[in-house]
């Protein structure tokens, strides 16, 4: 039986609209459940990422980075940031599942198959590299609101309003950012009078317009399209295994028990980042360079191969890899999580 256009309109019983905001639901519910409990470890790779450059670095590892943040900045310390990682938890999780939903039905579509029909693992990891690519242009803005707030604190202390407000902008003009930066006294804590997200996100738009708030993309398209690949099919790929080893036929999620989608999820959270790690690092070494080390008035901004190179230099492939280490055992827990809820919202209420 081949797919018509009519089929296409129904999926499971439901209307393909119906289809989608359960997708977009699920993804949101479990990426945010997820960022809550690894935002700590996310802080900490892009500290870590962030210093490659650096002549001397702040922190000698992953653990002396958290056992710092917490003896310097507490428990908001730990969650600084939070809001865009929550914000970019629901927008990644609820357009990559959904994504990656309509391109396993459009691969069937153009391939005249059954809308039923299993794709092969190739589909689907070409269906997530999609998703994952898609995923991208939504992301970037979010990240690079996150990235320099979770290094707002490494920022040397200003003898000036007008000198912190022109790190915070990286634009090197006084003025630009003095309302959301007052002058902080050396003596005194500035946890709180650090700039918020729409701060930060309004400082990007009037120093760089639009396009500055996708600065560092190249570095998130190349990690969520490769990654997106890896982590579904990852996932389905060890599910698959899991059900046939209890002799069941088929890739219905509806199938996996709560044990079989955590383990799928954890397996798939290891791949996705060690799949294209080094990415995200350059990523997150261009998205932090105004604050850390913000270039003269009028010099070039960076580019993905031009910090790539730079970092190779510094460190070589050790610099690249910077945080994968705390990033791939957070994954494991992360991923899990979010298949977890995923699969059994789905299950629920699919």
């Amino acid at each position: 039986m081949e797919v018509s256009p009519e089929e296409l309109q129904i999926i499971d019983g439901d209307s393909l609209t119906v289809r989608a905001l359960k997708d977009i639901s699920f993804g949101s519910i479990a990426g945010m459940t997820s960022k809550v409990f690894e935002h700590p470890f996310d802080l900490t790779k892009v500290r870590l990422q962030s210093q490659v450059l650096d002549k001397t670095a702040r922190f000698s590892g992953p653990l002396d980075c958290l056992t710092q943040t917490w003896k310097k900045e507490g428990i908001r310390g730990l969650y600084r940031g939070l809001p865009a990682p929550i914000v970019g938890a629901m927008t990644e999780n609820a357009s990559l599942f959904w994504t990656y939903t309509e391109l396993q039905n459009a691969i069937r579509w153009s391939s005249n198959m059954p809308i039923s029909q299993d794709l092969s693992l190739g589909q689907l990891a070409l269906a997530g590299a999609g998703a994952g690519c898609v995923t991208s242009f939504l992301l970037t803005p979010i990240e690079l609101v996150k990235c320099k707030m979770q290094v707002q604190m490494l920022m040397a202390p200003s003898s000036s309003t007008a000198e912190a407000a022109a790190v915070l902008s990286g634009s090197g003009a006084p003025g630009l950012a003095a309302a959301a930066l007052p002058h902080i006294p050396s003596s005194a804590s500035p946890f709180r009078k650090l700039p918020g997200p729409i701060s930060v996100l309004t400082s990007i738009v009037r120093t760089n317009g639009l396009r500055g708030l996708w600065l560092g993309h190249t570095g998130t398209l190349i990690r969520e399209t490769g990654g997106g690949a890896a982590w579904f099919a990852s996932k389905e790929a060890v599910a698959t295994l899991l059900l046939a080893r209890r002799g069941v036929p088929g890739k219905d999620k509806k199938e996996l028990r709560a044990w079989e989608s955590a383990v799928s999820g954890a397996c798939a959270g290891v791949a996705y980042n060690v799949a294209l790690f080094p990415a995200d690092t350059v990523k997150s070494a261009m998205q932090t360079e105004a604050e850390l080390r913000p270039r003269a008035s009028g010099a070039p901004g960076p580019t993905f191969i031009g910090v790539a190179r730079d970092m190779w230099k510094a460190q070589g492939i050790r610099g690249l890899y910077a945080g994968c280490g705390i990033t791939v055992a957070r994954a494991v827990p992360s991923s899990a999580l979010i298949f977890l809820i995923y699969d059994d919202l789905s299950r629920r209420f699919g």
